[in-house]
């Protein structure tokens, strides 16, 4: 993670009953949006193993090419592949070795330290041109609850942990608000440039690209744009190097196009994707005590108190407030497609939500699959008694709880 990245999650609110969906971008879309959008950027070319990547290649003229396999995952360059092949990203002056190099990428899995175990595939490879980097910048234009608006994040020591020169040289770090409805004014953009320690001709050309950078932020609905690096050449270029760019996920359905470019399903666990798909918010985890439960934060409070009576959880399963039978039912499918949950805990405070309706879509969905794990269901709140009487008359060998701590407790010693 990063500060801007940091700033971000702590200023943008996202409804915890409402599951959010991340928009991820690969490396060459961010690039296309930016170029789209005037600013300066490495020349590119995408492959993806088709007949025309021979003739793409041949056109493409440049002294030196970077070859860089197209997953959402840091760490490429040092990443292997399952076929053997070793690293995600690779230079090369020999334009016949760049085909070459995509189609040992192409079709395999890469592995790196931020995969899963199993890596992730690659369909694409991004080419580019190679520039030789005289110096680093940083930019960030994000926006800030506490400024309640947009601001820009700028630093001259760029192309390295943004959080780490802000907590050792703090001086290094400016931050500007910016108004939502005017361009950044031509003082504001030269002050940042000279910041940034540009000299000369380049100050003009830095100002130019955080403007039109700015452009591209309102014009897209973005909530993050981080440039790191916001690179000088050795030709006097100011480009952006690598893109990081986070959108409003309320304004989808004015950006159709950019939201049509996500690939994240490619790459998530599908039980997540089926989970969204129902307005579940599941993430998979390593334990074998499947959860449900309503609201993030005790979704959370419950997996710490299996962990603290010897437990561990599956999963992180918010089902939300405004949950319905049949989401019950997903839930349930969900979490018992997981081969290491041996028992299930349901825990749901119903304020919003009313329990009557998670105890009958437990018991439709107990009966419909058959379940044969151990089932522990605690509930309070809304019409909570008609809920006790309904799992009480179903016939079903379900355990009920007085509290969390006493069904964590069941739970835990049910497996035993």
């Amino acid at each position: 993670e990063n500060f801007a990245s940091d700033l971000c999650l702590r200023f943008v609110y996202l409804p915890p009953q409402v599951p959010v969906r991340h928009l991820n971008l690969l490396e060459f879309q961010s690039k296309d949006l930016l170029q789209k959008y005037g600013v300066a950027i490495q020349q590119f070319k995408v492959l993806d193993n088709s007949q025309a990547d021979a003739e793409v290649v041949k056109g493409f003229e440049c002294p030196e090419y970077v070859v860089k396999a197209q997953i959402l995952a840091g760490g490429r360059g040092k990443g292997t592949f399952d076929n053997g092949f070793k690293g995600g990203v690779h230079i090369t002056s020999d334009k016949s070795k760049v085909l070459a190099l995509s189609q040992q990428m192409i079709g395999n899995r890469l592995i790196t330290k931020q995969t899963p175990k199993t890596g992730i595939l690659v369909n694409k490879v991004m080419v580019a041109r190679s520039v030789n980097i005289t110096r680093e910048t940083y930019l960030c234009i994000l926006l800030d609850r506490e400024h309640m608006g947009p601001v820009l994040i700028a630093s001259p020591a760029g192309g390295m942990d943004i959080e780490a020169v802000a907590a050792e040289t703090p001086e290094k770090i400016k931050t500007i608000p910016l108004a939502i409805d005017k361009p950044i004014p031509e003082a504001t953009l030269l002050e940042v440039a000279k910041f940034l320690e540009f000299k000369g001709e380049a100050v003009k050309r830095c100002a130019d690209e955080i403007q039109k950078l700015y452009t591209l932020f309102k014009a897209v609905d973005a909530v993050q744009i981080e440039i790191n690096p916001l690179a000088e050449t050795d030709k006097g270029e100011v480009i952006s190097v690598d893109a990081k760019l986070n959108f409003d996920d309320n304004a989808q359905f004015r950006q159709k196009d950019i939201f049509a470019m996500d690939i994240s399903e490619e790459e998530s666990d599908p039980r997540e994707v089926e989970a969204a798909k129902y307005n579940l918010n599941y993430v998979a985890m390593d334990g074998n005590i499947g959860c449900l439960v309503n609201g993030a934060g005790l979704a959370m409070a419950t997996m710490d108190i299996i962990k603290l009576n010897g437990g561990e959880p599956a999963n992180f399963l918010d089902v939300g407030g405004g949950v319905k039978e049949e989401q019950v039912a997903k839930a349930f499918e969900i979490l018992t497609a997981d081969p290491k949950v041996k028992g299930i805990l349901v825990n749901v405070f119903g304020g919003i939500v009313n329990c009557a309706t998670i105890a009958n879509g437990i018991v439709a969905a107990s009966k419909k699959m058959q379940l044969n794990v151990p089932l522990v269901v605690r509930l309070e709140g809304t019409n909570v008694q008609q809920a006790r009487e309904i799992l009480k008359n179903s016939g079903l060998p379900i355990q009920t709880a007085s509290d969390l701590d006493d069904a964590a407790h069941k739970a835990v010693a049910a497996l035993k």
